[in-house]
């Protein structure tokens, strides 16, 4: 993960103190929990694991709003809303069955825009 992308997580995720958490047990596999503590690095996995559930969380409930930029942006694809979306970039309403494009981002995620989004570049 680069620098860059450490920084988009930061900024999206609540940091609670230590005191103010609850303990909680969770049974997982030790090539998992292996796994976690490897990519965790300085980070420490159950750090690790409380971002993963928070981003999961965030993306679920609607409430995670990623901030992209036209110049994230690397490639686009003409699609169709299969659902009621909303463009990353101007966060205009993108109808259920309307024609959109997905874009990917130079994170390497699919992201939602709308058709005119990319002509409004600064």
């Amino acid at each position: 993960m680069s620098t860059l992308d450490e920084e988009k997580i930061m900024k999206t995720l609540p940091r609670t103190s230590t005191t103010e958490m609850e303990v909680t047990s969770i049974r997982l596999e030790k090539t998992l929990k292996d796994k976690l503590k490897g990519l965790s690095g300085n980070q420490g996995y159950q750090a690790l694991i409380r971002d993963i559930l928070w981003n999961y969380v965030q993306q679920k409930s609607g409430d995670y709003r990623p901030k992209f930029s036209a110049v994230d942006i690397r490639a686009t694809v003409r699609a169709k809303a299969e659902k009621d979306e909303s463009c990353v970039l101007t966060g205009q309403l993108i109808a259920a069955e309307e024609e959109m494009l997905l874009g990917l981002t130079i994170y390497g995620d699919f992201v939602p825009l709308s058709l005119d989004s990319l002509d409004k570049r600064n």
